[in-house]
């Protein structure tokens, strides 16, 4: 009986893709899931898995023909695999012996629009046992550290991308031998893939379609980063290297070290960026690049919040089981605000100003690895008791370094509270492509002017940066006025006024 290898789902809206590479040949024995072929489509590499065990016959599409979703790529001989698999296992180059069978580990989903990780920690090593499920490594993104499971019992056999290694999404990271015969094939598998890791280099072939590019743009495949397996350049990839910017326009020798005195430089520790702190402080140098900033200030009178507060926080976490702080009166407040001033909670688009009818509340939170902005989607429609729980198990999943990419994403709108840390003021910077954030401070205790008296008032300093761009000074000052008279006199919230 044969089995059919068809293209599988390409993505939404794409149609047809190319035959990069095939990584078997007909006679060959496949495992299931033993990855047969590549595919390219204009934006993504598609790796076809064997449906079944068994013997690769015909392949019907070859290098560099173009196929359409569902067509028939090559046709398995179901069941000759097995008989194959001892003669392969008595030559001198084993795999694991035929009672295990070799489990690729890979990359696990990333998140919306995240193509790429680091892998920071390695927790096992080759030739180690593992267990189902049992860490195996964490990869580092430009958010969030993922943690990658193994997808099956037995040993660690082979590591594809070590500490330091960038990867993609879907690409391979290790190879499990799992069943029986993992634990005896351990060693001559750990053996084995030594000298193939250290000769794999960039003698593998090139796709066809980015071949023919190369070609016809002049390009060296030295000059090309390949992010196809094993290296292999992409057609992508080309398209990549011919829309970069010329490297005669980095400005690497501008940024050079000022020199340091000997004695001072035995006393220094140099540590590499992590991923995380090199994409905060690009697109904190890239929201000073492009929007126009601009910050403008206020003061709130905390005490009818805090009165609030303290006369109905015990029944509050009585009943809804978690504690009532001051984000979610800042969170109505702004979601208040903001409807009444649009434009600061829009974004520009090239020509175009979009207006978002929903409030998406970016919090951010500090953790030991660096600054996140979790999401608190429709916040405007939420009551204080769902904002609360919301932001708690938010900010407990970013110290944890749980959070996804999608919880992080689009935001509208952010509050950032560097009073926990002791802020008495200070300018928040943008979170692109959003027009406004607030920065909440410390409450101290001032004198005060009020009807002619000086009284003792806990005062916050407010401050809210905004793009200059899409967002008038008058549209900012009325946006922090009315975040004031709502906190000021909470029973503006309950009447929406």
């Amino acid at each position: 009986m044969s089995i059919e290898v068809r293209v599988p789902t390409l993505g939404e809206s794409v149609t047809e893709a190319t035959v990069a590479t095939w990584f078997k040949k007909p006679g060959e024995a496949v495992a299931v899931d033993e990855m047969l072929c590549e595919l390219e489509t204009d934006k993504v590499t598609v790796e076809v898995p064997s449906p079944a065990a068994g013997t690769l016959g015909e392949i019907v599409a070859g290098e560099g023909d173009t196929v359409g979703v569902d067509a028939l790529l090559a046709v398995i001989g179901e069941g000759a695999g097995a008989a194959a698999a001892p003669a392969a296992a008595s030559a001198p180059a084993a795999a694991p012996a035929p009672a295990a069978q070799a489990v690729d580990v890979m990359v696990p989903a990333l998140g919306e629009s995240v193509t790429e990780a680091t892998v920071s920690t390695w927790f096992k090593q080759v030739g180690d046992a593992v267990s189902q499920d049992e860490m195996l490594c964490e990869l580092e993104t430009d958010k969030v550290s993922v943690e990658v499971p193994s997808p099956a019992a037995g040993v660690l056999t082979e590591i594809l991308a070590p500490e330091g290694a960038t990867v993609e999404a879907a690409a391979r990271l290790a190879v499990v031998s799992a069943g029986e015969g993992a634990a005896v094939a351990a060693a001559p598998a750990a053996a084995a893939t030594a000298p193939a890791a250290a000769t794999s280099g960039k003698s593998v072939e090139d796709a066809p379609s980015a071949k023919k590019m190369m070609a016809e743009a002049g390009l060296n495949a030295a000059d090309v980063q390949g992010t196809g397996r094993d290296g292999r350049v992409m057609k992508h990839d080309v398209q990549a290297a011919l829309t970069a910017p010329k490297p005669a326009a980095a400005p690497a020798p501008a940024a050079a070290r000022a020199p340091v005195a000997a004695d001072d430089a035995a006393r220094e520790e140099r540590v590499k960026m992590t991923r995380l702190r090199q994409t905060i402080a690009r697109r904190l140098k890239d929201s000073q690049n492009t929007a126009a900033m601009l910050t403008t200030y206020n003061e709130v009178d905390m005490t009818e919040v805090m009165a609030l507060r303290n006369q109905y926080k015990d029944q509050f976490e009585k009943k809804h089981g978690v504690r009532l702080g001051f984000m979610s009166f800042f969170t109505k407040a702004c979601c208040h605000a903001l409807k009444e001033v649009p434009e600061v909670n829009a974004e520009i688009d090239g020509t175009d100003i979009v207006y978002k009818n929903f409030v998406h509340m970016g919090v951010a939170a500090g953790t030991p690895t660096g600054l996140v902005v979790p999401v608190i989607r429709d916040a405007d429609s939420m009551s204080f008791a769902a904002i609360e729980k919301a932001i708690a198990e938010k900010g407990r999943r970013a110290r944890d370094g749980k959070l996804s990419m999608e919880e992080m994403q689009g935001g509208t709108f952010t509050l950032s509270n560097g009073g926990v840390y002791g802020s008495l003021m200070s300018s928040p910077i943008l979170n692109p492509p959003q027009s406004g954030i607030l920065g909440m401070h410390k409450i101290q205790e001032r004198p005060m002017a009020i009807n002619g008296q000086v009284v003792i008032r806990p005062m916050m300093y407010l401050a809210l940066s905004y793009d200059h761009r899409i967002v008038d000074g008058k549209g900012a000052v009325t946006f922090l006025v009315r975040v004031k008279e709502a906190l000021e006199d909470p029973r503006r919230l309950l009447m929406d006024l």
